[in-house]
């Protein structure tokens, strides 16, 4: 073959090649053809579950776009669930695949700064900018890769430092009804703990929360070095779940970058609420209490991401607030999380009521890594403490009305005589910080015999 043959067949090749090449992924669109509640169904709209969308509406003063994200299939048909509220939407309108891949931006332009659950500035200072963009969902760790927790951390409560000792990298659970003094614990150990970065979720609570968090509880000088991400009761369950992920996202970032992070999310109950309110809306079957099986798949995954990194890296230590609706401590969602958790603290009504505060149940709270971060003396002292405690309450309605007799029993004549230093010890000031030594001191000085 000569030169002009072969440089002939090269083209009629390449003209070939061209020619039978398709276009990779098009877009293609579809149209609306049914809203139920907050569920949209779309016809002819090829799209992946979990990507997003946007549902435009042609009206007379111009087109609507409305961003929905992918949550199930049948069919030919597609389920989506809008990110923000409904409003103007109508029957036909066009659906199309967004080609971003909901990236969400990231950086240390954040700190000092309040958003929504998809990176939306909230506070009025104007867009930030992001030295990075990321997935939602971060790289999951090694479970053997993970560095063991093996520091204390000081939140500056007395009771927690010394009988519910917190580790570094711990997740911790502030399970309590409405009412009791969930975010006021949670704001004592905002402005206590010692921390790098604090990220603060505002998930499902009432709006004038956010700002009341924010000025009162964080402050100027706790907001300089905090993101806080919120979506308020009133938004669309997928923002309020959007938000809950979004700044555990964030607080891995920091994390991978070797800091030292306070999660802290109030609450994980609401989360869990918004994810039963999306399954139900696409058709999802009710299991435990009216909640569908996803709920409780959705619950290790957002906690699972928190905790330490690997060896030599950052860590997350998470504090979560967990409703439990008419006090009840079965509740499904209580009964998970304190299942998935590191440990809990409880708040009881009855404390809060005789106007105990911290209104902490020491004999139903828990610390599962306090036996690894603590001298055995401590553990000893926090055993004691408990015993005394606990034995108290057992005879509380005897001693009350007077039908318990000094010296029918040594532990019980004890518990009675230490009662009022330990109630004294249990109650701390709402400005007040006690921190690890000084949290230990006063343990042993409480249960000592002189």
């Amino acid at each position: 073959m000569s030169q002009r043959e072969r440089i002939s067949f090269a083209r009629r090749l390449s003209r070939y090649q061209a020619a039978i090449t398709l276009p990779a992924n098009p877009v293609v669109e579809g149209r609306l053809i049914r809203m139920v509640g907050l569920t949209l169904e779309a016809e002819g709209c090829k799209a992946p579950v979990g990507s997003r969308c946007q549902v435009i509406s042609d009206t007379p003063s111009g087109q609507s776009s409305i961003e929905a994200e992918v949550m199930g299939f049948s069919g030919n048909k597609i389920y989506l669930m809008p990110v923000d509220r409904l409003e103007g939407l109508q029957p036909g309108a066009r659906v199309v695949p967004s080609s971003g891949g909901g990236k969400l931006p990231m950086g240390s332009a954040m700190l000092g700064r309040v958003v929504d659950g998809i990176g939306r500035p909230l506070d009025g200072k104007g867009s930030f900018k992001a030295e990075d963009w990321v997935d939602l969902n971060g790289p999951v760790i090694n479970p053997l890769k993970r560095h063991p927790i093996e520091e204390p951390l000081d939140v500056g409560i007395r009771s927690i430092n010394s009988l519910l000792t917190v580790g570094r990298g711990q997740r911790l659970g502030l399970f309590a009804g409405s009412g009791v003094g969930k975010s006021m614990l949670l704001g004592m150990m905002t402005r206590f703990t010692d921390a790098d970065i604090t990220i603060v979720g505002l998930v499902g609570e009432r709006g004038r929360e956010v700002k009341e968090f924010i000025e009162q509880i964080l402050g100027e000088k706790g907001m300089a070095r905090s993101v806080v991400v919120a979506s308020p009761a009133d938004d669309a369950p997928l923002m309020r779940l959007r938000a809950a992920m979004y700044c555990t996202r964030i607080a891995e970032y920091f994390r991978d970058q070797g800091k030292n992070v306070l999660l802290l999310m109030d609450s994980l109950t609401r989360f869990a609420q918004a994810q039963r309110e999306i399954a139900l809306a696409i058709g999802e079957p009710p299991a435990t209490k009216g909640y569908p099986p996803s709920v409780f798949a959705k619950l290790p995954q957002l906690v699972e991401r928190a905790g330490n990194a690997e060896e030599g890296g950052g860590s997350i230590t998470a504090f979560y607030t967990v409703l439990s609706e008419g006090d009840d401590q079965q509740d499904p969602i209580a009964d998970a999380s304190r299942a998935i958790l590191d440990g809990h603290v409880v708040l009881s009504r009855r404390l809060a009521e005789e106007g105990h505060y911290p209104a902490i149940d020491i004999e139903a709270s828990i610390s599962r890594a306090m036996p690894q971060i603590v001298s055995p003396e401590q553990l000893q002292q926090a055993q004691v403490f408990k015993q005394l405690y606990a034995r108290y309450q057992q005879s509380r309605d005897l001693i009350s009305v007077g039908a318990y007799s000094a010296g029918s029993d040594p532990l019980t004549d004890k518990a009675l005589e230490k009662m009022p230093s330990m109630q004294a010890f249990l109650r701390q000031g709402l400005h007040v910080s006690v921190n690890l030594s000084d949290s230990q001191a006063a343990l042993e000085q409480t249960i000592s015999d002189e």
